[in-house]
């Protein structure tokens, strides 16, 4: 029988490149994020180009009931997940904290750090339960450090990153692996969102070097999800050559 990986945020980026490369890989996938058009697709994609069974949940990662929800509605051989991707994440705005905009502090909180809690509250019990299994969980660069016009976006990857450190330690009895991943610039629509639909602006940020892609962070992860089982990856930084740290950028 195959392993199940439950992928949040697989609508696009990381998340969508993830659940291709381990359909491709031996998985099936439950594959869930806010817009479920997007989720059909890559749905009847996968099944079209892989022999990967697909379950597709749309729901909001910030709203606890419908977490609730989606993962009690779970049967059969879904409700036995091996792998979670915790990929659900954004950044909104870039302001000063004497000017930030509340909302976007909510978002990202509840996005970046409640989600993730949520959903790993009711999917570790399984895991637990059958003493195996492995929570991956998506930082970033900005886990490691504080930047400006960034301090909830910063602040939401440092508590990943407490969260994982905890959840390694919690876990250890019961033979769930946890791990952590750090990506610097990667191109995905993270920009776009963060400057909330402004694609000149966006674009700019990627301008004169080469960026990580998706499939650089899908790849990592089949790395660390296809180890054997007495080894456990805590923690991966990935940064393009281009990039040495938040603000650090070799530009061309």
């Amino acid at each position: 029988m195959k392993k199940i990986a439950l992928i949040t945020g697989a609508t696009s980026g990381i998340g969508k490149a993830t659940a291709q490369i381990l359909a491709l890989n031996g998985y099936d996938l439950i594959i869930t994020g806010r817009r479920e058009a997007l989720l059909n697709e890559l749905s009847a994609n996968i099944k079209n180009e892989t022999d990967a069974d697909v379950l597709s949940l749309c729901f909001d990662i910030r709203e606890l009931i419908q977490v609730e929800k989606a993962i009690k509605s779970l049967t059969g051989k879904w409700a036995n997940i091996d792998l979670l991707i915790n990929n659900a994440g954004l950044a909104v705005g870039l302001e000063p904290v004497y000017a930030g905009v509340v909302d976007d502090w909510d978002r990202m909180i509840d996005t970046n750090v409640k989600g993730l809690l949520y959903i790993s509250r009711l999917v570790s019990p399984i895991m637990v339960a059958k003493e195996s299994g492995h929570i991956i969980n998506l930082s970033s660069i900005a886990g490691h450090e504080a930047y400006p016009n960034g301090a909830a976006y910063c602040a939401s990857k440092h508590a990943v990153q407490a969260i994982t450190k905890a959840m390694r330690i919690e876990l250890l009895p019961f033979g769930v692996k946890v791990s952590c991943i750090s990506p610097g610039m990667v191109d995905t629509e993270f920009s776009k969102v963060r400057f909330k639909g402004d694609t000149e602006k966006a674009e700019k940020v990627y301008k004169g070097l080469t960026p990580l892609y998706a499939i650089d962070i899908a790849e990592t992860i089949l790395f660390l999800v296809t180890r054997p089982k007495h080894v456990n990856i805590d923690e991966m930084i990935i940064m393009p050559t281009d990039q040495a740290s938040a603000r650090d950028f070799r530009r061309r």
